[in-house]
């Protein structure tokens, strides 16, 4: 008798595939590239937004505040931290990880040096919209790719892994990250709250249209 099927399996979307062949960095390379330059472009025009930052670029900014660094700077060094806290949750390093932690920062310094100041409120409101969907669905893009998380996402799909629902999970992170970041000086607003709730769940919407499943070892499924 076929056995039912759980009510979820999140857990699955934190499979990293640790030894890829050059075939499958071909398939899998692509969309982790355009989800961490999503990411990094979607931090600078939040910035540039200026309707308030997310939960973990509220903690980047108040840190890059008080250390006197750009925003993509602080990005970096936060994301060398965090990693440590992937020692005690047994999360595993791949490729994607390695370029989440350089890059992100990079592209969001870039981004915040190409597009200038706005001003008029809708152009703002447009960016910020923007922002979220590059974000949200960024996320979803790299982590889907198989080829390892970021250090903040490996907090997040490691907890996951464990039984939790991927939403669930983000938002947690990100509304602690949210407390600490307020608490240095970090900008908070109306967009603050509406990033807190919905990139989790864009994520999540994300990872189900885009995901690319593999095995736990070095062997790539042939669909889902």
């Amino acid at each position: 008798m076929t056995q039912p099927r759980p009510r979820h399996d999140d857990a699955r979307y934190s499979e990293v595939l640790l030894l890829p062949t050059l075939s499958q960095l071909r398939r899998r390379l692509p969309p982790l590239l355009a989800g961490i330059t999503g990411i990094g472009v979607g931090i600078g025009l939040s910035v540039r937004a200026r309707f308030g930052l997310s939960p973990w670029d509220v903690l980047h900014q108040g840190i890059a505040k008080q250390a006197n660094l750009s925003i993509g700077v602080v990005v970096i060094l936060v994301g060398l931290v965090v990693l440590l806290a992937w020692v005690p949750l047994r999360q595993r390093l791949g490729i994607g990880t390695v370029i989440n932690t350089v890059c992100v920062g990079l592209v969001a310094d870039a981004t915040l040096a190409v597009v200038p100041r706005l001003e008029a409120v809708v152009v703002r409101l447009a960016a910020f919209v923007t922002a979220l969907l590059c974000m949200g669905f960024g996320g979803g893009l790299y982590i889907g790719a198989g080829l390892g998380p970021g250090p903040r996402d490996g907090l997040m799909t490691a907890i996951t892994a464990r039984g939790h629902r991927l939403w669930v999970v983000r938002t947690s992170i990100e509304l602690s990250a949210l407390v600490a970041g307020y608490a240095l000086g970090g900008s908070v607003g109306a967009g603050t709250v509406v990033i807190a709730l919905s990139l989790g769940p864009l994520i999540h919407l994300a990872l189900r249209r885009f995901h690319l499943p593999v095995h736990t070892g070095t062997q790539e499924t042939l669909g889902e």
